[in-house]
Protein backbone atom coordinates (compact mmCIF):
# COMPACT_ATOMS: atom_id res chain seq x y z
CA UNK A 1 0.00 0.00 0.00
CA UNK A 2 1.13 3.17 -0.89
CA UNK A 3 2.14 5.95 2.08
CA UNK A 4 -0.53 8.44 1.17
CA UNK A 5 -3.04 5.44 0.84
CA UNK A 6 -1.78 4.02 4.38
CA UNK A 7 -1.57 7.83 6.13
CA UNK A 8 -5.51 7.93 4.93
CA UNK A 9 -6.56 4.53 6.23
CA UNK A 10 -4.72 5.38 9.54
CA UNK A 11 -6.45 8.70 9.95
CA UNK A 12 -9.60 7.07 9.39
CA UNK A 13 -9.33 4.18 11.45
CA UNK A 14 -8.37 6.67 14.28
CA UNK A 15 -11.34 9.52 14.09
CA UNK A 16 -13.20 6.41 14.05
CA UNK A 17 -12.13 5.75 17.55
CA UNK A 18 -12.02 8.33 18.72
CA UNK A 19 -15.79 9.33 17.37
CA UNK A 20 -16.33 6.21 19.36
CA UNK A 21 -14.89 6.95 22.51
CA UNK A 22 -16.53 10.46 22.26
CA UNK A 23 -20.01 9.35 22.10
CA UNK A 24 -19.46 7.10 25.19
CA UNK A 25 -18.75 10.31 27.56
CA UNK A 26 -21.53 12.63 28.86
CA UNK A 27 -19.25 15.84 27.17
CA UNK A 28 -16.09 16.74 26.37
CA UNK A 29 -13.78 18.41 28.76
CA UNK A 30 -13.68 22.56 27.93
CA UNK A 31 -10.14 23.52 26.82
CA UNK A 32 -8.84 26.24 29.04
CA UNK A 33 -7.71 29.89 27.59
CA UNK A 34 -4.05 28.94 28.54
CA UNK A 35 -4.22 25.59 26.24
CA UNK A 36 -6.24 26.84 23.45
CA UNK A 37 -4.73 26.31 19.83
CA UNK A 38 -4.85 29.88 18.62
CA UNK A 39 -4.07 30.85 14.71
CA UNK A 40 -3.04 34.76 16.26
CA UNK A 41 -1.19 35.78 18.96
CA UNK A 42 -0.25 33.52 21.36
CA UNK A 43 -2.13 33.21 24.89
CA UNK A 44 -0.72 36.04 27.54
CA UNK A 45 -0.84 34.90 31.08
CA UNK A 46 -1.77 37.06 33.62
CA UNK A 47 0.63 38.16 36.16
CA UNK A 48 0.25 40.65 39.65
CA UNK A 49 0.67 43.25 37.37
CA UNK A 50 -0.74 42.78 34.01
CA UNK A 51 -0.08 40.40 31.30
CA UNK A 52 2.88 38.88 31.21
CA UNK A 53 4.04 38.80 28.10
CA UNK A 54 7.88 38.97 26.43
CA UNK A 55 7.33 42.73 26.69
CA UNK A 56 6.32 42.51 30.41
CA UNK A 57 9.85 40.42 31.24
CA UNK A 58 11.31 42.97 29.61
CA UNK A 59 10.53 45.78 31.67
CA UNK A 60 11.06 43.78 35.01
CA UNK A 61 14.37 43.14 33.71
CA UNK A 62 15.04 47.25 32.90
CA UNK A 63 13.50 47.97 36.33
CA UNK A 64 16.10 45.91 37.90
CA UNK A 65 18.22 47.58 36.07
CA UNK A 66 17.56 50.98 36.59
CA UNK A 67 19.71 50.97 39.80
CA UNK A 68 23.18 50.96 37.84
CA UNK A 69 23.89 47.25 39.01
CA UNK A 70 24.37 44.50 36.35
CA UNK A 71 21.43 42.06 36.29
CA UNK A 72 22.36 38.59 36.34
CA UNK A 73 20.12 35.61 35.16
CA UNK A 74 19.01 35.01 38.86
CA UNK A 75 17.43 38.02 39.01
CA UNK A 76 15.69 38.15 35.97
CA UNK A 77 13.85 34.47 36.98
CA UNK A 78 13.17 35.87 40.10
CA UNK A 79 11.73 38.82 39.10
CA UNK A 80 9.93 37.00 36.31
CA UNK A 81 8.93 34.03 39.14
CA UNK A 82 7.60 36.81 41.50
CA UNK A 83 5.16 38.23 38.87
CA UNK A 84 3.39 35.35 38.57
CA UNK A 85 0.06 35.33 40.65
CA UNK A 86 -0.12 32.36 43.04
CA UNK A 87 1.97 30.47 45.65
CA UNK A 88 4.49 32.22 47.49
CA UNK A 89 7.53 32.66 46.60
CA UNK A 90 9.68 31.06 49.81
CA UNK A 91 13.51 31.59 51.15
CA UNK A 92 15.48 29.58 53.58
CA UNK A 93 14.51 26.15 52.12
CA UNK A 94 16.49 23.04 51.93
CA UNK A 95 16.35 21.03 48.64
CA UNK A 96 17.58 17.80 48.32
CA UNK A 97 18.08 16.14 44.88
CA UNK A 98 16.81 12.29 44.93
CA UNK A 99 17.09 9.85 42.12
CA UNK A 100 14.98 6.39 41.18
CA UNK A 101 13.05 4.78 43.60
CA UNK A 102 15.29 3.14 46.04
CA UNK A 103 17.10 6.47 47.45
CA UNK A 104 13.65 8.03 47.17
CA UNK A 105 12.05 5.30 49.34
CA UNK A 106 15.15 5.28 51.71
CA UNK A 107 14.25 9.02 52.83
CA UNK A 108 11.04 8.59 53.14
CA UNK A 109 10.84 5.84 55.07
CA UNK A 110 13.32 6.96 57.48
CA UNK A 111 11.41 10.09 57.48
CA UNK A 112 8.08 8.33 58.15
CA UNK A 113 10.35 5.90 61.15
CA UNK A 114 11.53 9.29 62.57
CA UNK A 115 7.61 11.11 62.84
CA UNK A 116 5.70 12.11 65.90
CA UNK A 117 2.85 13.52 65.07
CA UNK A 118 1.32 13.30 61.79
CA UNK A 119 1.68 11.59 58.67
CA UNK A 120 0.16 12.68 55.24
CA UNK A 121 0.79 10.70 52.48
CA UNK A 122 -1.09 10.93 48.46
CA UNK A 123 -0.71 9.53 45.98
CA UNK A 124 -1.46 8.11 42.16
CA UNK A 125 -0.66 4.70 42.36
CA UNK A 126 -0.23 2.12 45.64
CA UNK A 127 0.08 -1.17 44.88
CA UNK A 128 -0.06 -4.16 46.64
CA UNK A 129 3.62 -5.43 46.01
CA UNK A 130 7.01 -5.74 48.23
CA UNK A 131 7.10 -1.91 48.40
CA UNK A 132 3.31 -1.23 49.13
CA UNK A 133 3.03 -3.37 51.91
CA UNK A 134 6.38 -2.16 53.24
CA UNK A 135 5.10 1.53 53.13
CA UNK A 136 1.77 -0.02 54.38
CA UNK A 137 3.12 -2.07 57.68
CA UNK A 138 5.07 1.00 58.38
CA UNK A 139 2.16 3.64 58.31
CA UNK A 140 0.20 1.23 60.44
CA UNK A 141 2.94 0.80 63.15
CA UNK A 142 3.00 4.81 63.25
CA UNK A 143 -0.99 5.25 63.64
CA UNK A 144 -0.43 2.43 66.52
CA UNK A 145 2.14 4.75 68.47
CA UNK A 146 0.07 7.68 68.21
CA UNK A 147 1.14 9.25 65.16
CA UNK A 148 -1.87 10.53 63.02
CA UNK A 149 -1.86 9.31 59.86
CA UNK A 150 -3.72 10.43 56.52
CA UNK A 151 -3.34 9.07 53.41
CA UNK A 152 -5.18 9.70 50.08
CA UNK A 153 -5.26 7.87 46.82
CA UNK A 154 -6.15 8.14 43.16
CA UNK A 155 -9.18 5.92 42.47
CA UNK A 156 -7.50 5.04 39.05
CA UNK A 157 -4.27 5.09 39.85
CA UNK A 158 -5.07 2.12 42.17
CA UNK A 159 -7.66 0.15 39.88
CA UNK A 160 -5.71 -3.15 40.53
CA UNK A 161 -4.95 -2.25 44.37
CA UNK A 162 -7.03 -4.89 45.86
CA UNK A 163 -9.51 -3.54 48.32
CA UNK A 164 -8.03 -5.84 51.09
CA UNK A 165 -4.62 -4.09 50.73
CA UNK A 166 -6.65 -0.50 52.02
CA UNK A 167 -8.88 -2.84 54.23
CA UNK A 168 -5.69 -3.88 56.22
CA UNK A 169 -4.43 0.07 56.15
CA UNK A 170 -8.28 1.14 57.54
CA UNK A 171 -8.01 -1.52 60.25
CA UNK A 172 -4.74 -0.06 61.62
CA UNK A 173 -6.15 3.37 62.32
CA UNK A 174 -5.30 4.76 59.04
CA UNK A 175 -7.29 7.43 57.51
CA UNK A 176 -8.36 6.61 53.99
CA UNK A 177 -9.89 9.21 51.33
CA UNK A 178 -10.19 7.61 47.76
CA UNK A 179 -9.99 10.47 45.67
CA UNK A 180 -12.50 11.05 43.02
CA UNK A 181 -13.95 7.18 42.87
CA UNK A 182 -14.58 5.51 39.52
CA UNK A 183 -18.22 4.26 41.08
CA UNK A 184 -19.82 7.11 41.05
CA UNK A 185 -21.78 5.56 43.95
CA UNK A 186 -19.17 6.17 46.61
CA UNK A 187 -18.01 9.89 44.85
CA UNK A 188 -18.43 12.25 47.43
CA UNK A 189 -17.26 15.59 45.64
CA UNK A 190 -19.12 14.93 42.43
CA UNK A 191 -18.54 12.29 39.95
CA UNK A 192 -15.55 13.83 37.25
CA UNK A 193 -14.08 10.21 36.28
CA UNK A 194 -11.88 12.09 33.81
CA UNK A 195 -10.14 14.15 36.57
CA UNK A 196 -7.47 12.53 38.23
CA UNK A 197 -4.89 12.74 41.40
CA UNK A 198 -1.57 12.73 39.69
CA UNK A 199 0.63 13.90 42.96
CA UNK A 200 2.98 12.19 44.20
CA UNK A 201 3.52 14.25 47.93
CA UNK A 202 4.09 12.93 51.54
CA UNK A 203 4.49 15.72 54.50
CA UNK A 204 5.81 14.22 58.11
CA UNK A 205 4.45 16.66 60.99
CA UNK A 206 4.20 19.46 58.65
CA UNK A 207 8.70 19.92 58.64
CA UNK A 208 9.33 17.59 55.95
CA UNK A 209 8.01 17.38 52.51
CA UNK A 210 8.88 14.68 49.55
CA UNK A 211 7.53 15.44 46.26
CA UNK A 212 8.05 14.59 42.48
CA UNK A 213 7.83 11.90 40.14
CA UNK A 214 7.92 8.44 42.39
CA UNK A 215 4.95 6.54 42.72
CA UNK A 216 4.74 3.73 45.75
CA UNK A 217 5.61 0.57 43.73
CA UNK A 218 8.08 -2.31 42.94
CA UNK A 219 8.45 -1.01 39.60
CA UNK A 220 11.25 1.10 41.31
CA UNK A 221 12.88 -1.25 42.88
CA UNK A 222 15.99 -1.30 40.33
CA UNK A 223 18.27 1.63 40.20
CA UNK A 224 19.02 3.18 36.31
CA UNK A 225 22.34 5.44 37.62
CA UNK A 226 24.53 2.42 38.14
CA UNK A 227 24.88 -1.29 35.79
CA UNK A 228 25.28 -2.91 38.95
CA UNK A 229 21.48 -2.05 40.00
CA UNK A 230 19.82 -1.52 36.82
CA UNK A 231 18.13 -5.35 36.34
CA UNK A 232 14.87 -5.75 37.95
CA UNK A 233 14.01 -9.40 38.76
CA UNK A 234 12.02 -10.86 35.66
CA UNK A 235 14.85 -8.19 33.35
CA UNK A 236 12.48 -5.80 32.91
CA UNK A 237 13.52 -2.33 32.44
CA UNK A 238 14.28 -0.13 35.56
CA UNK A 239 12.24 3.07 35.66
CA UNK A 240 14.46 6.32 35.98
CA UNK A 241 12.68 9.16 38.11
CA UNK A 242 13.31 12.08 39.99
CA UNK A 243 11.80 13.33 43.82
CA UNK A 244 12.85 16.12 45.72
CA UNK A 245 13.03 16.18 49.49
CA UNK A 246 12.15 19.58 51.08
CA UNK A 247 12.80 21.28 54.64
CA UNK A 248 11.80 24.86 55.49
CA UNK A 249 9.29 27.31 55.01
CA UNK A 250 7.44 25.88 52.08
CA UNK A 251 6.42 23.09 53.39
CA UNK A 252 3.54 25.26 54.97
CA UNK A 253 2.41 25.58 51.21
CA UNK A 254 2.59 21.96 50.66
CA UNK A 255 0.33 20.82 53.59
CA UNK A 256 -1.66 23.75 53.04
CA UNK A 257 -2.64 22.00 49.65
CA UNK A 258 -2.69 18.44 50.73
CA UNK A 259 -5.59 19.85 53.18
CA UNK A 260 -7.54 21.78 50.88
CA UNK A 261 -7.50 18.89 48.65
CA UNK A 262 -8.82 16.94 51.54
CA UNK A 263 -11.64 19.24 52.33
CA UNK A 264 -12.28 19.54 48.51
CA UNK A 265 -12.98 15.62 48.45
CA UNK A 266 -15.14 15.69 51.63
CA UNK A 267 -12.69 13.52 53.09
CA UNK A 268 -13.52 13.21 57.20
CA UNK A 269 -12.71 15.89 58.99
CA UNK A 270 -8.75 15.66 59.57
CA UNK A 271 -7.86 14.30 63.80
CA UNK A 272 -6.75 17.36 65.18
CA UNK A 273 -2.67 17.76 65.18
CA UNK A 274 -0.17 19.95 64.82
CA UNK A 275 -0.34 20.31 60.68
CA UNK A 276 1.36 23.61 60.10
CA UNK A 277 4.20 24.20 62.90
CA UNK A 278 6.18 27.25 62.95
CA UNK A 279 8.66 26.70 60.56
CA UNK A 280 12.29 27.89 60.90
CA UNK A 281 14.86 28.48 58.09
CA UNK A 282 16.90 25.64 57.09
CA UNK A 283 19.01 26.03 54.22
CA UNK A 284 19.33 28.98 51.55
CA UNK A 285 17.32 27.59 48.55
CA UNK A 286 14.33 30.14 47.04
CA UNK A 287 11.35 27.71 46.42
CA UNK A 288 7.63 27.80 45.22
CA UNK A 289 5.68 24.92 45.66
CA UNK A 290 2.46 25.00 42.61
CA UNK A 291 -0.83 22.79 43.04
CA UNK A 292 -2.78 23.04 40.06
CA UNK A 293 -6.15 21.27 39.61
CA UNK A 294 -8.81 21.00 36.57
CA UNK A 295 -11.00 23.52 38.84
CA UNK A 296 -8.58 26.13 38.33
CA UNK A 297 -9.01 28.82 35.41
CA UNK A 298 -5.61 28.09 33.77
CA UNK A 299 -3.09 25.92 34.84
CA UNK A 300 -0.44 27.68 37.05
CA UNK A 301 1.94 25.23 36.48
CA UNK A 302 1.80 25.70 32.92
CA UNK A 303 1.72 29.40 33.83
CA UNK A 304 5.05 29.34 35.41
CA UNK A 305 6.36 27.04 32.52
CA UNK A 306 5.73 29.25 29.91
CA UNK A 307 7.39 32.28 31.44
CA UNK A 308 10.20 30.78 32.25
CA UNK A 309 10.72 29.41 29.20
CA UNK A 310 10.37 33.02 27.42
CA UNK A 311 12.65 34.34 29.74
CA UNK A 312 15.57 31.70 28.91
CA UNK A 313 18.63 33.28 28.22
CA UNK A 314 21.31 30.56 27.07
CA UNK A 315 19.65 26.61 28.28
CA UNK A 316 16.25 24.84 28.22
CA UNK A 317 17.30 21.62 29.21
CA UNK A 318 14.17 19.23 29.88
CA UNK A 319 13.64 15.79 30.64
CA UNK A 320 9.71 14.08 30.52
CA UNK A 321 8.26 11.07 30.32
CA UNK A 322 4.88 11.98 28.37
CA UNK A 323 5.81 14.99 25.79
CA UNK A 324 2.84 15.73 24.59
CA UNK A 325 2.94 19.50 23.82
CA UNK A 326 0.16 21.92 22.43
CA UNK A 327 0.75 24.63 20.07
CA UNK A 328 1.80 27.05 22.27
CA UNK A 329 4.43 25.32 24.16
CA UNK A 330 5.62 24.15 20.68
CA UNK A 331 5.99 27.60 19.84
CA UNK A 332 7.97 28.61 23.02
CA UNK A 333 10.50 26.44 22.67
CA UNK A 334 10.65 27.26 18.97
CA UNK A 335 11.16 30.72 19.71
CA UNK A 336 13.63 30.20 22.11
CA UNK A 337 16.16 28.28 19.33
CA UNK A 338 15.61 31.30 17.22
CA UNK A 339 16.83 33.64 19.97
CA UNK A 340 19.97 31.69 20.10
CA UNK A 341 18.69 29.01 23.10
CA UNK A 342 20.32 25.83 23.74
CA UNK A 343 17.08 23.70 23.97
CA UNK A 344 17.37 20.31 24.66
CA UNK A 345 15.01 17.48 25.72
CA UNK A 346 15.57 13.55 26.62
CA UNK A 347 12.11 11.58 26.42
CA UNK A 348 12.09 7.84 26.79
CA UNK A 349 13.41 5.59 23.94
CA UNK A 350 10.45 2.89 25.33
CA UNK A 351 7.23 3.92 27.43
CA UNK A 352 3.96 2.17 29.35
CA UNK A 353 1.93 4.28 27.31
CA UNK A 354 1.99 3.17 23.32
CA UNK A 355 -0.42 6.09 22.08
CA UNK A 356 2.18 8.78 24.73
CA UNK A 357 5.45 7.41 22.76
CA UNK A 358 4.09 8.19 19.09
CA UNK A 359 1.94 10.96 19.75
CA UNK A 360 5.05 12.96 21.05
CA UNK A 361 7.09 11.86 18.16
CA UNK A 362 4.62 13.26 15.98
CA UNK A 363 6.16 17.08 16.74
CA UNK A 364 10.15 15.71 16.31
CA UNK A 365 10.12 16.94 12.72
CA UNK A 366 8.53 20.59 13.29
CA UNK A 367 11.27 20.60 16.55
CA UNK A 368 14.34 19.48 15.02
CA UNK A 369 13.60 21.54 11.73
CA UNK A 370 13.52 24.66 14.54
CA UNK A 371 16.98 23.03 15.88
CA UNK A 372 15.86 21.77 19.14
CA UNK A 373 18.23 18.56 19.95
CA UNK A 374 16.45 15.55 20.76
CA UNK A 375 17.36 12.48 23.06
CA UNK A 376 16.19 9.54 23.65
CA UNK A 377 17.29 7.33 26.91
CA UNK A 378 18.54 4.33 26.63
CA UNK A 379 18.49 1.57 29.78
CA UNK A 380 15.45 2.80 31.41
CA UNK A 381 12.21 3.39 31.67
CA UNK A 382 11.90 6.94 31.92
CA UNK A 383 9.54 8.61 34.17
CA UNK A 384 11.06 11.92 34.77
CA UNK A 385 9.23 15.12 34.92
CA UNK A 386 12.25 17.63 35.06
CA UNK A 387 13.48 21.25 33.90
CA UNK A 388 16.85 23.16 34.13
CA UNK A 389 16.49 26.84 32.70
CA UNK A 390 19.60 28.61 32.30
CA UNK A 391 21.33 26.82 35.47
CA UNK A 392 19.22 28.63 37.91
CA UNK A 393 15.55 28.10 37.43
CA UNK A 394 14.46 24.48 38.01
CA UNK A 395 11.42 22.44 38.30
CA UNK A 396 10.58 18.76 39.55
CA UNK A 397 7.43 17.31 40.55
CA UNK A 398 4.20 14.89 38.96
CA UNK A 399 3.25 17.12 35.89
CA UNK A 400 3.91 15.80 32.58
CA UNK A 401 4.65 18.24 29.78
CA UNK A 402 1.05 16.93 28.08
CA UNK A 403 -2.49 17.92 27.83
CA UNK A 404 -3.70 15.45 30.52
CA UNK A 405 -1.28 16.98 33.04
CA UNK A 406 -2.46 20.85 32.12
CA UNK A 407 -5.87 20.03 31.75
CA UNK A 408 -7.34 17.18 33.66
CA UNK A 409 -4.92 16.18 36.71
CA UNK A 410 -4.48 17.47 40.55
CA UNK A 411 -0.56 18.09 40.38
CA UNK A 412 2.14 19.00 42.05
CA UNK A 413 5.54 20.56 41.33
CA UNK A 414 8.40 22.50 43.40
CA UNK A 415 10.16 25.66 41.71
CA UNK A 416 13.71 26.08 43.04
CA UNK A 417 15.63 29.12 42.26
CA UNK A 418 19.65 29.10 42.59
CA UNK A 419 22.94 28.07 40.71
CA UNK A 420 24.12 25.74 43.54
CA UNK A 421 20.99 23.24 42.74
CA UNK A 422 20.64 24.76 39.31
CA UNK A 423 23.98 22.73 38.84
CA UNK A 424 22.92 19.40 40.49
CA UNK A 425 19.96 20.02 38.17
CA UNK A 426 22.28 19.96 35.09
CA UNK A 427 24.72 17.38 36.35
CA UNK A 428 21.77 15.16 36.35
CA UNK A 429 20.33 16.33 32.73
CA UNK A 430 23.65 15.35 31.63
CA UNK A 431 24.12 12.14 33.14
CA UNK A 432 20.16 11.11 31.62
CA UNK A 433 21.78 12.81 28.04
CA UNK A 434 24.91 10.56 28.27
CA UNK A 435 22.57 7.36 28.56
CA UNK A 436 20.45 8.73 25.63
CA UNK A 437 20.82 8.65 21.65
CA UNK A 438 20.36 11.61 19.96
CA UNK A 439 18.00 11.84 17.34
CA UNK A 440 18.55 14.02 14.20
CA UNK A 441 16.61 15.82 11.65
CA UNK A 442 18.11 13.36 9.09
CA UNK A 443 18.07 9.95 10.87
CA UNK A 444 14.46 11.11 11.71
CA UNK A 445 13.37 11.37 8.03
CA UNK A 446 13.81 8.11 7.43
CA UNK A 447 11.73 6.61 9.75
CA UNK A 448 9.39 3.75 8.08
CA UNK A 449 6.21 4.39 6.70
CA UNK A 450 4.65 2.30 9.83
CA UNK A 451 6.32 4.79 12.41
CA UNK A 452 4.47 7.70 10.34
CA UNK A 453 1.27 6.08 10.81
CA UNK A 454 1.35 4.93 14.39
CA UNK A 455 2.25 8.90 14.77
CA UNK A 456 -0.87 10.00 12.83
CA UNK A 457 -2.93 7.73 14.76
CA UNK A 458 -1.58 8.63 17.92
CA UNK A 459 -1.32 12.50 17.61
CA UNK A 460 -5.45 12.25 17.39
CA UNK A 461 -5.49 10.92 20.78
CA UNK A 462 -3.32 13.64 22.06
CA UNK A 463 -5.85 15.87 24.07
CA UNK A 464 -6.89 12.67 25.92
CA UNK A 465 -3.44 10.99 26.27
Amino acid sequence: MSLPNLLSLARALAMLCLTLFASACNSLPTIVPDMVPSKGEPVQLDGTHGPLSAERSKAILDRLSAGGDETNIFDLHLAVEEAIVGSPLSAGNKVELLQDGPNTYKAMLAAITAATDHINMETFILEDDEIGQRFAAELIVKQQEGVQVNLMYDSVGTLGTPKAFFKELADGGVDLLEFNPVNPVTAKAGWEVNQRDHRKLLIVDGRIAFLGGVNISSVYSGGSLSQSSKVRPGGELPWRDTHLQVEGPVVAELQQLFIDTWIQQKGEPLIPRNYLPLLEPKGNEVVRAIGSSPEEPYSLIYATLISALRSAQSEIWLTNAYFVPDPQLLTTLKEAVARGVDVRLVLPSSTDSWLVFHASRSNFSELLEAGVKLYERRGALLHVKTAVIDGVWSTVGSTNLDWRSFLHNYEVNAVVLGNDFGEQMRAAFKADQANSSEITLEQWRRRSILMRAKELIAQLWEYWL
